[in-house]
């Protein structure tokens, strides 16, 4: 069997007690104790993530923003240093191969953050994809670490080591260098709360550790560790979508809520922005009048969780299908969010769930469950 792959924190996580699972090839904490402290410690004052087993990738060169362009839904084209653009990157039927964020360093320069189990998918992608553009990638996915701090608290702790960042507008990042360190901050994140995501050199993950949480046992502790049990719940309450579930290589975007992140009028932006594989497919999906089913939330009556799969009914008849589902720990309720056909994604909508050995009355609501 192949070795788990282990993160720069790893001996952290072991040494303060996580329960280690597979994830995706890489040894991750699912959680330190309880899930439910967890999701409420990031609720309520912060919580520190480890996301180094997500791809990071640096594109340079003189043709690497239009590459990006070719390969990404979002416009990459008059990004500007510091500005950081949620993506999809798509096949050539629309569906979505990864979600990544993509970090404009420069005119010529770009970092590409993407989901852990799409990393060597995008790899082989990219490089059946190049052409004759004239970039660089390079995968620095194992040379660095990643974590994501996150919390209400977060920011005003960071205040006491940096008055630039506090002041960083969602979406923007800077970088800072300490002694031979150089670190890249930026506002983003995956709980729905404010925070920071950082990447550095995997040599200083451990004083990255020691600043943000010191002593991880004092009750009086800001930011704690937290594991993926967590980052999940946090992730579906703000109702943002996971890879595998509310997008896969068969969900498009437009279905999945994320016509945001689609520039589909891509190529009319000037002669050097050329069209994204998957234009073609998505741009008849919006001409068509969209997609025939569309992502929605639902609240559950009871407290049994829907699961992904489970059938979604109206009048015995299937409608659509759980994506993700949890309680709620913030509003101790059942959700989901589900694919349905779009005329049952009216807010108020009466549905039912199938359960299996039983179904769950559940109502339609509007996405995000929680928004801060």
């Amino acid at each position: 069997m192949t070795p788990l792959r282990q993160t720069p924190f790893h001996s952290f996580h072991a040494d303060h007690g996580a329960t280690l699972v597979d994830y995706t090839g890489w040894h991750m904490p699912l959680h330190y104790g309880s899930i439910i402290e967890e999701h409420h410690q990031v609720r309520t004052s912060g919580g520190m993530f480890d996301v180094s087993h997500m791809g990071r990738l640096r594109f340079t060169g003189r043709d690497a923003r239009a590459f990006l362009d070719s390969v990404c839904t979002r416009r990459i084209n008059g990004m500007q240093p510091g500005q950081v653009r949620y993506s999809l990157v798509c096949n050539e039927h629309g569906g979505c191969r990864d979600d990544v964020l993509v970090y404009c360093i420069g005119e010529s320069e770009y970092i590409m953050v993407c989901n852990a189990a799409n990393r060597e998918k995008l790899l082989d992608h990219f490089a059946a994809v190049k052409g004759d553009r004239v970039f660089k990638l390079r995968d620095e996915t194992e040379s660095t670490a990643m974590v994501a701090v996150q919390g209400p608290k977060v920011m005003e702790l960071i205040s006491q080591f940096s008055k630039e960042i506090p002041d960083l507008k969602r979406y923007r990042f800077t970088q800072k260098s300490v002694l031979i360190a150089k670190f890249l901050v930026s506002r983003t994140g995956y709980t729905g709360e404010d925070g920071v995501e950082v990447i550095l050199p995997k040599m200083v993950a451990g004083q990255m550790v020691k600043m943000l949480i010191g002593n991880v046992d004092a009750d009086d502790t800001t930011v704690r560790p937290c594991g993926l049990g967590a980052r999940d719940s946090l992730r579906l309450e703000a109702g943002m979508a996971l890879y595998g579930h509310e997008i896969t290589e068969d969900i498009d975007p437009l279905t999945a809520g994320l016509g945001f992140a689609v520039t589909l009028d891509k190529d009319e932006h000037g002669e050097d922005t050329p069209r994204f594989i998957g234009q073609d497919a998505l741009q008849a999906i919006a001409a068509s009048g969209g997609p025939k089913q569309v992502l929605t939330g639902l609240i559950l009556e009871g407290r049994r969780a829907a699961r992904q799969g489970m059938p979604v009914l109206q009048e015995a008849r299937q409608i659509g299908t759980i994506t993700s589902g949890c309680f709620s720990p913030t509003l101790e309720k059942s959700i989901a969010m589900a694919i349905v056909d779009r005329d049952a994604r009216t807010p108020g909508t009466r549905i039912d769930v199938d359960l299996g050995r039983s179904t769950a009355a559940a109502e339609v609501c509007e996405l995000p469950f929680l928004k801060r």
